[in-house]
C-alpha cells in the first residue's frame, strides 16, 4: 500500500490549483471534466482539491463530527484492503464500487473520524 494523494475540500478547485501553482511552483497534473476535482504533481504523491459541490454530490458533506479531510491510499485490490482495514478497527462507510472514470473506490473511517479512500490507481488521459 502507498499514499496516493491527499484531498483538501475547497469552494473552487481550479482557483486552489492556480494558487498552489503560483505560490509554490507546483504543476497541475489532472483536472477532471467539470473542474470539480484536480491534482497537483508533488513527486511520488499528489495534493488534490475537491470542490464542496462535488463533495456534497458524492454524499460526503462535511459535518462537525467528520473532519473535512481525506487521505487516499492506492492499492490494486480495494475489496481486500477494505476488509483488512475493517478487521483492524476501521468503519466501512462506502463499500467498494466501480466509478465511472474507471477507479474502484471504497471509503472507511479511521479511529479519529478521518475519511480514508481506498482506490485503484487513476490513469489520467495522456
Amino acid at each position: 500500500m502507498q499514499l496516493g494523494y491527499t484531498i483538501l475540500y475547497v469552494p473552487d478547485a481550479p482557483a486552489a490549483l492556480a494558487f498552489y501553482e503560483q505560490a509554490f511552483g507546483l504543476t497541475t497534473r489532472f483536472l477532471a471534466e467539470g473542474s470539480d476535482f484536480g491534482e497537483l504533481d508533488t513527486g511520488a504523491t499528489a495534493l488534490a482539491f475537491c470542490s464542496h459541490a462535488l463533495l456534497k454530490q458524492l454524499g460526503k458533506s462535511p459535518t462537525a463530527a467528520a473532519p473535512c479531510f481525506e487521505i487516499a491510499l492506492v492499492t490494486p485490490d480495494v475489496p481486500a484492503a477494505a476488509a483488512h482495514a475493517v478487521a483492524a478497527g476501521a468503519t466501512l462507510t462506502q463499500a467498494p464500487e466501480q466509478m465511472p472514470w474507471g477507479q474502484t473506490v471504497a471509503y472507511v473511517m479511521d479511529l479519529n473520524g478521518f475519511t480514508v479512500e481506498l482506490c485503484t490507481p487513476i490513469n489520467p488521459p495522456q
